[in-house]
């Protein structure tokens, strides 16, 4: 009855708790924070669909919230426990709203994810007779032949703390997060077109949230869409 990306969602935080040298048990009561990137729910329209009786646990097991709720309630953590859905950037708004969290002093420490899987070839079609979909499953990002994107699937997590007390724990630190910033487009030419202008005040406002300046940056991890 479980929508299968609650059951990842799980078997991935395990793995990333692992990594981080954390113990579950140590962590019981704490207030970590559980913040989900998820949008999909291709497993509850298979159960409508199929002959399965569609019981409290087929309504919880594919409710998106509880895709949080349940890690919070395995690892008895009392932080926020918050799912979020923005579409393809939901699992980048998803670490966003962790960190505010840990800068807040909401959680002491955050479990931020995202994860999809594609269980269903309806979206696809329909992205594709809606001219979303690139032609030759390839995306083709900054490029004058962009002809639209491709759909994938996965599962992510990070385990988030302050960094003053990831260096007295003596964590490995694979990253420093210095600042992020989220908006909204606005008005543009279409509900799915980006706007260039709120673009760059995005990446303007996270530049000054980091205190960096962009000509010290090096590298960039672009949304690889055909726009």
């Amino acid at each position: 009855a479980m929508d299968p990306q609650q059951r990842l969602l799980l078997e991935v935080t395990w793995e990333a708790l692992e990594d981080a040298a954390l113990i579950p048990e140590s962590l019981s009561g704490s207030p970590t924070g559980v913040f989900v990137g998820i949008s999909n729910y291709d497993y509850y329209e298979h159960l409508i669909r199929s002959s399965v009786d569609l019981d409290a646990y087929a309504i919880i097991g594919n409710n998106n919230c509880i895709a949080a709720n349940r890690i919070s309630y395995l690892f008895n953590f009392t932080g926020p426990s918050i799912a979020v859905d923005t579409a393809c950037s939901s699992s980048l708004v998803a670490v966003h709203l962790a960190c505010q969290s840990i800068w807040n002093r909401e959680s002491s420490l955050a479990i931020a994810s995202g994860v999809n899987i594609v269980l269903s070839p309806r979206v696809t079609a329909s992205f594709s007779q809606g001219g979303f979909m690139a032609a030759d499953g390839r995306c083709k990002t900054f490029d004058a032949g962009a002809d639209g994107y491709v759909r994938s699937e996965g599962a992510g997590v990070v385990v988030l703390k302050p960094l003053s007390q990831a260096v007295a724990d003596g964590n490995l630190i694979y990253a420093v997060i210095r600042g992020s910033a989220v908006n909204q487009d606005g008005h543009s030419n279409g509900l799915t077109a980006p706007n260039p202008q709120a673009q760059q005040a995005v990446l303007r406002e996270a530049y000054r949230q980091a205190n960096v300046s962009p000509s010290q940056i090096q590298y960039i991890e672009a949304h690889g869409t055909g726009t």
